[in-house]
């Protein structure tokens, strides 16, 4: 199992790179954007699926972001790429008090899972994940935007733009209004 790689950056879009290793490039799917350039050196912390067609590497910036990743691939019928998804939809933090809380909304109309997939994850995990606070903000400000006129997507994308250092349901309403094109 590869859990973490070092190297250079050699090429990378919003949610891949192909990291160089003594030579060999790999190429990295992730939640989010590597935050360094081409040519600067990375250290991530790694998760590798084998499966019938291919192998996969994915990439985290915290082995902790890995560790959540990989618990929620323990919700049978969920795979890699719902749950890479479902990591660039909400931050792990939030996800975490959501399953804690076992909050269906936030999980259904924050993140977009289906209902069931929401209910399975929550029934799966919300042991798993230990008591946590859960700010409700996020669906608040959700049906907000979709009460302004939002479309469900609209409002999923504008909440996911909002920087994670806004904080109280208000300001980050705000930062979502403003993030509008």
């Amino acid at each position: 199992m590869i859990r973490q790689i070092r190297g250079t950056v050699t090429s990378q879009d919003a949610f891949s790179a192909v990291i160089d290793v003594h030579g060999l490039g790999f190429e990295v799917r992730s939640a989010t954007p590597l935050s360094v350039g081409i040519g600067e050196e990375v250290t991530i912390a790694t998760h590798l699926a084998i499966k019938q067609d291919g192998v996969e590497l994915y990439g985290f910036p915290t082995e902790d972001d890995r560790d959540f990743f990989e618990l929620i691939l323990s919700v049978p019928g969920i795979g890699p790429k719902t749950a890479l998804n479902v990591l660039r939809r909400a931050p792990r933090e939030a996800l975490h008090g959501a399953l804690a809380a076992r909050d269906l909304t936030y999980l259904t109309k924050v993140v977009g899972l289906g209902k069931k997939s929401a209910e399975k994850m929550i029934l799966e995990l919300a042991d798993k994940v230990g008591e946590r606070t859960h700010d409700d903000q996020d669906a608040e400000v959700f049906d907000t935007l979709v009460a302004l006129g939002y479309t469900e997507r609209e409002a999923r994308k504008a909440i996911q733009g909002i920087p994670a250092t806004v904080v109280g349901k208000d300001a980050r309403l705000k930062a979502s209004l403003s993030a509008r094109p």
